[in-house]
């Protein structure tokens, strides 16, 4: 149209109500001559020579075949007509001049009855029961009936409506509240009963001065299928890929497409590509099974399926599915009496179930490479999958195609990060004589930095530590074994805490400086390596742990009695972090049957001394007077959500009581006598031990050289202690603060072999400095 100006309005008799300036100047008529005039008198005179007189299509009421109109200087005038709302609520018949001004000879124009002109509308006058009174042309061809055989039907016998009683309630609706309904979309049955299925955009206007409905109708399915086709892509580019899990992004697919694409959608993927495997080149071998990963059904939510989700077999053969996944080509099947349907009887049994009368297959393929299947059903009659929508679904199979591969290479990934992990963490910690473990492990669906460890130190103490690595992947898991390793390294050295922290620091800022010299292109170039952990050593002889931190939660202590409490643990930096402060240490005494729980930052834990609802830690270590095993399991069960990005570790570890006739003390004075006087105390007592002899023997050697050592280049006053455990430890201790070293003395030389033998004859040995002086300690191993 030129715009929204009527040239004229026309009521329901055919007399002008309205005349605008535009037709005043195509027809010199002013406003006063023809208002109040019908449309046919003004335009008699006007008609184009041999296209007929337009009084014919009144006198006969055929209503066939526009006239021809002409200005005043004999131009043809092209015009169209519509309804338009007058201002007291009635609606009348608006003449608008076509784009584009003139047309050229022969074009067909508006005739003047007006309910019957050409227009691209349908339009229907219906009575108070919604019989049709009046027609035009363009309602005739629409509903594929003769003008003569519409009048006086309903206009739901007229229209055929899919849904005949919900079209009729909203016509009635406008009837009983007066208020026009425009853009109603409609579906209409097909004109000869075959495929496609039709849609109409409907509009309903009261009539106030007569009880009736003037309804327009504008068939619109090509522009409903289109913005079908359109919403399915738009809604598959939205939803489908947010997931880095196989199931998951089929699933995705299925709620994408389903109402409004098909009826019903399955998506069956290679079983080995769930697991993170390279997919099959097709075509796919008839041994190769498929799992049922998606299943979403638009209608009854009862209707059965072929096979439960999860499902995993292979496809029956020859059938459409088969042949998708050999020549990778989509195909639309109807499935009225499908002969194939024989060769997979569960599938066809779910078909005729479900009422799906016509199939869309398409393959999730990519470089040739077979990733699973997708199969959507339409259950509607005439509504066929044409060639638009199997262009569609390639799309759509081509988008999810991409999406499953990501999933299946981070599964991959995954899978892998997962396996290293699982070797690079030690097995559940034995129990030791003086501490037993319980350790907990939720998997994350990323991570894998995530650590712990228990393992002995000499002197029956024992070593904890748990950490994390930031990121997640291989790349996490690799660092997190690297820090494992580096800590059982040191750790063998006796350090403290505090300095252990912080040479496990510098071989952090090593590892991040060789991340940061990666070239640019490498993905870790730009991940900093950081981690946190916490580094503990229980000595039950002592009753004390100490323990230092480095950017990680402190430990939670719970005592016999009931009471819980997290100490006050002076937190370092993050490990890979070259300009942090020094780390600092905490003891925190430990009663025998005390529990230390260690846990990752992402278990959540409430430091207050009230309220503790929401804390799965508290209450189950109120209670400890069961096995420490129910007391891990009680906090599992109060884990509610454990779905972060990292693991969640947890390890419980309660102390017991060194058996205090397993430790064996003695003074010792600083007198070269003190050697002989330690070699009996030991005789002794590993007698009473049950000592084999040639430990016995080497036992007396080793604390024969250290005692002189000590007497000779330490400092009263001296120790000398044995403990019995799983291994034999011996320990002489002095004030001085001389570090002995171990020498390869010459044949001629006189001394220089006394931490030489003692490394001989024992399988491990150190030095542990204190503030009060130093320790040299051997360990050996029992009969």
């Amino acid at each position: 149209m030129s715009g929204g100006t009527p040239l004229m309005v026309v009521d329901r008799s055919g007399v002008v109500v309205r005349w605008s300036s535009r037709a005043r100047e195509l027809w010199l008529r002013s406003e006063s001559e023809a208002v109040g005039r019908t449309a046919l008198d003004l335009v008699m005179g006007m008609v184009m020579p041999g296209t007929g007189d337009p009084g014919d299509a009144t006198e006969t009421g055929s209503g066939s075949g526009p006239q021809g109109i002409r200005d005043i200087d004999g131009n043809p005038v092209d015009l169209r007509v519509r309804v338009v709302p007058l201002s007291d609520g009635e609606v009348a018949w608006g003449v608008f001049e076509a784009d584009g001004g003139a047309a050229p000879v022969g074009t067909r124009t508006a005739v003047p009855e007006v309910p019957r002109a050409n227009t691209r509308e349908a339009f229907f006058v219906l009575d108070s029961e919604l019989r049709v009174l009046s027609v035009n042309d363009a309602a005739c061809a629409l509903c594929d009936v003769a003008a003569d055989k519409a009048l006086d039907r309903p206009v739901t016998d007229v229209c055929r409506p899919s849904r005949p009683q919900e079209f009729e309630g909203v016509l009635r609706g406008v009837l009983a509240d007066g208020v026009s309904v425009t853009g109603h979309v409609v579906r209409l049955d097909p004109v000869d009963g075959s495929p496609p299925e039709r849609f109409a955009k409907v509009s309903a206007f009261p009539l106030k001065s007569a009880h009736g409905l003037v309804v327009s109708m504008t068939e619109v399915t090509e522009p409903m299928r289109t913005e079908r086709r359109q919403e399915a892509l738009g809604s598959v580019r939205e939803r489908v890929g947010r997931s880095l899990d196989v199931v998951t992004t089929c699933q995705e697919l299925v709620d994408s497409l389903v109402p409004g694409f098909a009826d019903i959608a399955v998506v069956e993927v290679v079983d080995s590509v769930v697991r993170g495997e390279d997919p099959p080149l097709s075509p796919l071998r008839r041994d190769i099974p498929l799992r049922r990963a998606a299943f979403r059904n638009g209608g009854p939510a009862h209707l059965a399926q072929a096979h439960p989700v999860g499902d995993v077999r292979a496809l029956p053969s020859p059938t459409p599915y088969s042949q998708v996944l050999s020549d990778l080509t989509p195909r639309t099947v109807t499935l009225d009496s499908a002969p194939w349907l024989d060769a997979d009887p569960d599938r066809a049994r779910a078909i005729r179930a479900s009422g799906a009368r016509t199939l869309l297959t398409a393959p999730l393929a990519l470089r040739g490479a077979v990733l699973g299947l997708m199969s959507l059903y339409r259950v509607r009659p005439n509504d066929a999958f044409d060639q638009d929508d199997l262009d569609v679904a390639q799309e759509v199979a081509t988008l999810t195609a991409l999406s499953l591969d990501n999933a299946r290479r981070y599964t991959h990934e995954h899978t892998i990060a997962a396996a290293l992990q699982r070797h690079l963490l030690p097995p559940e910690p034995p129990s030791q004589t003086a501490m037993e473990f319980a350790p907990l492990h939720v998997a994350a669906d990323t991570g894998a930095g995530t650590w712990f460890d228990a393992f002995s130190l000499p002197g029956a103490r024992t070593a904890l530590a748990i950490g994390e690595v930031s990121g997640s992947g291989i790349e996490a898991a690799t660092a997190m074994g690297q820090l494992r390793t580096v800590i059982h390294s040191l750790a063998a050295l006796d350090l403290e805490p505090d300095e252990l922290l912080a040479r496990l620091n510098d071989a952090a800022v090593r590892l991040a400086y060789e991340r940061a010299a990666l070239p640019p292109g490498d993905p870790l170039h730009q991940q900093p390596l950081t981690a946190s952990c916490v580094y503990a050593v229980h000595d039950p002889l002592q009753k004390a742990c100490v323990m230092a931190s480095a950017g990680h939660p402190a430990p939670v202590v719970a005592h016999p009695g009931g009471v819980v409490h997290v100490p006050e643990l002076p937190t370092g930096p993050l490990l890979g972090n070259p300009d942090g402060p020094p780390f600092a240490t905490a003891s925190i005494p430990m009663r025998d049957g005390s529990v230390l729980a260690l846990r990752t930052t992402s278990f959540p834990v409430s430091g207050s001394a009230d309220g503790h609802r929401s804390d799965p830690l508290r209450e189950p270590l109120t209670r400890l007077d069961r096995p420490l095993q129910e007391v891990r399991d009680d906090i599992l069960y109060r884990l509610h959500d454990t779905s972060g990005s990292h693991d969640v570790i947890l390890l419980l570890a309660r102390t017991r009581a060194f058996p205090p006739d397993q430790v064996a003390t003695w003074p010792l004075d600083s007198v070269p006598a003190a050697a002989a006087t330690a070699r009996h105390h030991a005789q002794d007592r590993l007698r009473l031990w049950g000592v084999d002899e040639e430990t016995a023997f080497a036992t007396e050697l080793i604390v024969s050289e250290l005692v002189t050592n000590a007497v000779r280049h330490g400092a009263p006053p001296i120790r000398l202690r044995l403990i019995k455990d799983s291994t034999l430890t011996c320990e002489v201790s002095d004030a001085g603060g001389a570090a002995p070293r171990l020498r390869h003395a010459r044949t001629v030389d006189e001394g220089g072999r006394g931490l030489f033998i003692c490394a001989q004859l024992s399988h491990n040995w150190g030095i542990r400095y204190a503030a009060e002086g130093k320790t040299i300690w051997t360990e050996q191993t029992l009969l």
